[in-house]
């Protein structure tokens, strides 16, 4: 003998297990430019070291960025994949300083300043 429950109590239990709405926190509309952002310090980290621009500093702005946005876990966790994930795309690409590492870097450090600035702008206080 099959035992069928009603759809209702389907919902009625599904409906306690997932957080409501009020209880996941949405994200800020401006995160995936936060994340782009991540994105380019990631690739800037690894570029400007390979290209003898010794340093930290890409690394030192993410980590100034992350504590300036205090995002909760799983918006932390996404900001540093972004960075990491960029790092490591150019390590597997660029294992010397070439011409497209330079301009690359040209291109990312542009951006950067752009995306950074409009960030500013737009949602700074």
């Amino acid at each position: 003998m099959k035992i069928q429950f009603p759809a209702w109590l389907f919902f009625i239990i599904l409906s306690g297990i997932l957080p409501s709405p009020a209880q996941t926190p949405a994200a800020p509309y401006y995160d995936s430019k936060l994340i782009r952002l991540s994105e380019i310090l990631g690739s800037l980290h690894y570029l400007r070291n390979l290209c003898g621009d010794k340093g930290t500093q890409w690394r030192d702005r993410m980590s100034r960025m992350v504590d300036t946005e205090k995002p909760n876990a799983m918006r932390k966790t996404r900001f540093l994949a972004a960075f990491n994930n960029a790092y490591r795309a150019f390590s597997n690409r660029y294992y010397e300083c070439t011409p497209a590492a330079i301009e690359a870097i040209r291109r990312y450090d542009q951006e950067g300043a752009t995306l950074s600035q409009e960030l500013i702008e737009r949602y700074g206080n």
